[in-house]
């Protein structure tokens, strides 16, 4: 599992986050706006509400916020009317690619996201066209830091009953079966773990490797300006960057 670069993505996500942070918490609340119409802006009786919650705190979205974002969406329950789409297709030079989007209007947001992959050497494809390729997975990462120690941490995942516990230079990374993510990700949190990331995401079984500057110029082109889109909730991909 430690083979899908995920630390590069990690970064990438935190510049992100840094530079963009207003819309990445537009984002997540618009998933909480999801979760809540669906099961209710109650997070003891809403599990899926407890991991955005998560997911939120992990990007440091204030509590308030989140607050705000909860009572808003449960004040317009009746109104909230953004679907899930997901999109698949190839980058440039092969790079299998997924994209997450949330949208009140489906229109817009294929014609956007398609016209990214043909800008930047990609090809949008049907459903199901690359996702054969990705397993969907719960990815806890716990940064390497004082006060968080190895053995500890490997005792607590063994007891949370963990599909896959990976130490890698800068974090440690833990794999879940999708069923298993909320309670192994409460367990942790009871236990007092911080994460740098917690969410369901689609991994990679095997990495594209690019050795074209043009090809590695536009993928980079290409997962920045979807990221850019409102709409765009994820995206996930097969390149290992280097």
């Amino acid at each position: 599992m430690s083979g899908h670069s995920k630390w590069a993505n990690i970064k990438h996500k935190k510049e992100k986050t840094d530079a963009q942070r207003g819309k990445i918490f537009t984002k997540i609340g618009r998933e909480i706006a999801i979760v809540v119409k669906q099961g209710g802006p109650d997070p003891e009786s809403n599990s899926k509400l407890r991991d955005v919650i998560a997911k939120a705190k992990a990007a440091n979205m204030p509590n308030e916020t989140i607050s705000r974002s909860i009572k808003k969406a449960a004040g317009e329950i009746d109104s909230a009317n953004y679907e899930e789409i997901v999109y698949e297709g190839y980058g440039p030079g092969g790079v299998a690619v997924i994209v997450e989007a949330m949208t009140d209007n489906r229109n817009r947001t294929a014609a956007d996201v398609r016209h990214y992959f043909d800008k930047f050497g990609g090809n949008l494809g049907t459903s199901g066209c690359v996702s054969f390729m990705f397993d969907k997975k719960g990815v806890i990462l716990i940064e390497k830091k004082d006060g968080v120690a190895e053995e500890e941490l490997m005792a607590h995942v063994i007891e949370a009953g963990v599909e896959d516990f990976n130490v890698e230079d800068e974090y440690y990374e833990i794999i879940t079966e999708p069923d298993d993510f909320s309670k192994v990700r409460e367990y942790l949190e009871q236990k007092g773990y911080e994460f740098m990331s917690a969410e369901v995401e689609m991994v990679p079984q095997t990495m594209t490797k690019l050795t074209d500057p043009k090809h590695i110029e536009n993928m980079n082109k290409l997962i920045e300006n979807l990221e850019d889109l409102d709409d765009v909730q994820n995206i996930f991909h097969n390149w290992e960057e280097e």
